[in-house]
């Protein structure tokens, strides 16, 4: 079945707390980021709808702000800007447990973390730099083009 062929969203990306695991050890997270690119309605706005619509007809049930998916609460943040948009299109592929999935990239995790700036990234950031094999080159890219170099200096050095 395919999201992208019944308008749901265009593509995806696993981030946040439970994107780091696949980089570092396991992070305390209650819910699975998924990203998402939504189609825009006809007066140019997105929209959530159509995707909560498929996931009910699934049988699946909305719990605050996520919706519980074999049991896993599952938030789904629209891309919100083009650190995020950049970080969808380079999405790596897995595979974890036979499922194929894509993961947002750590050196996105980490600028995403420092452009949101919240106490959690910043440790998300420092256990990325410590743990994480990142491509130092392409992150610098990634800092730079967003503009986050400075913030990357302030949280790590």
């Amino acid at each position: 079945m395919s999201w992208n062929r019944q308008g749901v969203f265009s593509r995806y990306g696993i981030g946040g707390a439970m994107a780091a695991t696949f980089y570092t050890e396991p992070f305390l997270t209650f819910d699975l980021d998924v990203f998402v690119v939504l189609p825009r309605t006809p007066g140019g706005l997105l929209t959530l709808a159509p995707l909560y619509d498929a996931l009910r007809a699934r049988g699946y049930t909305e719990e605050n702000e996520c919706v519980l998916i074999e049991g896993v609460p599952v938030q789904f943040l629209p891309a919100y800007n083009s650190l995020v948009e950049e970080a969808l299109n380079q999405a790596q592929e897995i595979t974890y447990e036979d499922v194929p999935a894509r993961v947002l990239r750590s050196e996105h995790l980490v600028a995403i973390s420092l452009q949101t700036g919240r106490s959690k990234d910043r440790e998300r950031v420092r256990i990325l730099h410590e743990q994480a094999k990142l491509d130092m080159n392409f992150l610098a890219e990634v800092l730079r083009r967003h503009q986050l170099e400075e913030k990357w200096k302030l949280w790590t050095e």
